[in-house]
């Protein structure tokens, strides 16, 4: 008798992408199982049943028992993650039982940034000046050679954890304080790198195997920090200015050794034309995938799964609509008191999805990253204006009332 098919999941985005990835297992007729250090931070495990198995992921002995173990009840089809933290050590799983997956030195040079920045450096890959500073007279100087502002980031990390638009002196020396002084949290010995500050429309290039899927345009918030807004697929490009960072994006996939499944490459159309910001080797997460589906009919979580599954995928776009997301953001910290307008803005001809990450009762604490992100508008139509449109009628129709946090010592 033929034994069930498994897809194991490594850990997982806790709002969206995760549960689409389940859901695309089980619509592929094999069985999700998550591996996590936490299951219980995933909602979607215990609200839909999903089998999970408590493992530290970071470990990838105690990964490979585990996955030993399930090969006595399972055929394991294959194994998988949308987590850039865990991906690596995805990549040498899959080499470890002889399953398709992506190449683990390359993801673990592309995660390291200034790795990552040598090495397109070195391919002739237009990207901002840099340095590598591991003290506060390292980013100073590294800030003098470049010239203010600059970008101050952890060379390891993902979300805009710890990115800050620093403009003169005085936020230079606070936002390296803040990285070196044990307020930011280091996956690894700290490192943060100083990069002058590409200025010019924002993109970014979603990528599966070799090919270019679409690009997207993006917006971020207020400075100092980045964090991303709206996203509109595709973006308003002209032909000539579209194969320039198709073509510049794929020459990242070269320079990195990448070109296995998903990947994303932001860029900024600077007076030099698309430079690169950053390669992640990764699908995006949430709102992404669903405005690619909505833009071009392209499933990149189905087609990632078939990937790593060894079947065939299928990236051919069915259809054309300009699909957009609004990122809901709250513009002051303190407890949520209530939401309201979700049910109105869904009912809008054209929106695809209206989403709360958060609760009532819930405790807002802005850090200047994505995890300030507390729901999304997804909406899609049959062209650019009516989307917008569309789009801000929703957004409109959503509220929210916060109560300010205590003041200590009041």
């Amino acid at each position: 008798m033929a034994r069930r098919k498994a897809l194991i999941l490594v850990e997982g985005h806790p709002r969206c992408t995760g549960m689409l990835y389940v859901q695309a297992a089980q619509r592929l007729g094999v069985h999700p199982i998550v591996l996590s250090a936490n299951p219980a931070r995933y909602d979607y495990i215990a609200a839909e049943d999903i089998e999970s198995i408590r493992v530290d992921t970071g470990n990838l002995d105690a990964l490979i028992r585990e996955c030993s173990q399930l090969r006595a009840t399972y055929d394991i089809a294959g194994i998988t993650s949308d987590i850039e933290s865990v991906y690596a050590t995805v990549g040498k799983l899959c080499r470890y039982f002889d399953l398709p997956g992506p190449n683990a030195a390359s993801i673990e040079r592309c995660c390291n940034k200034f790795t990552q920045r040598q090495l397109l450096a070195a391919a002739g890959v237009p990207i901002p000046a840099y340095r590598l500073a591991t003290n506060v007279t390292d980013v100073e100087s590294a800030a003098a050679e470049i010239g203010l502002p600059v970008i101050l980031k952890p060379a390891v990390g993902a979300g805009s954890r710890g990115v800050r638009l620093c403009r003169n002196a005085g936020e230079l020396a606070e936002h390296a304080a803040y990285l070196l002084d044990g307020k930011h949290i280091w996956r690894s010995s700290p490192r943060i790198l100083v990069e002058e500050f590409a200025q010019g429309p924002y993109y970014g290039a979603d990528i599966m195997g070799d090919e270019v899927i679409g690009i997207y345009a993006g917006e971020f918030g207020p400075p100092p920090h980045f964090v991303i807004r709206e996203m509109t697929h595709p973006a308003p490009l002209k032909d000539d200015e579209h194969e320039r960072i198709v073509d510049v994006s794929l020459s990242c996939l070269q320079a990195l050794g990448l070109g296995w499944g998903p990947t994303n490459v932001e860029l900024r159309w600077t007076n030099r034309g698309p430079v690169v910001i950053e390669v992640n080797p990764r699908l995006p997460g949430t709102p992404t995938p669903q405005i690619i589906q909505l833009a071009y009919g392209v499933d990149l979580i189905t087609g990632h799964i078939k990937l790593a599954i060894g079947d065939e995928w299928d990236l051919r776009k069915t259809h054309s609509q300009t699909a957009a997301a609004r990122i809901l953001v709250s513009d002051r910290d303190g407890t949520i008191n209530s939401i309201a307008g979700e049910s109105r803005a869904a009912a809008v001809s054209g929106v695809a999805e209206v989403k709360f990450y958060v609760e009532p009762k819930t405790a807002i604490i802005r850090k200047g990253d994505s995890g300030d992100w507390i729901g999304h508008v997804i909406v899609a139509s049959s062209s650019p204006a009516r989307t917008k449109v569309i789009l801000q009628r929703a957004v409109d129709l959503i509220g929210w009332s916060i109560t300010p946090l205590p003041i200590l010592g009041e």
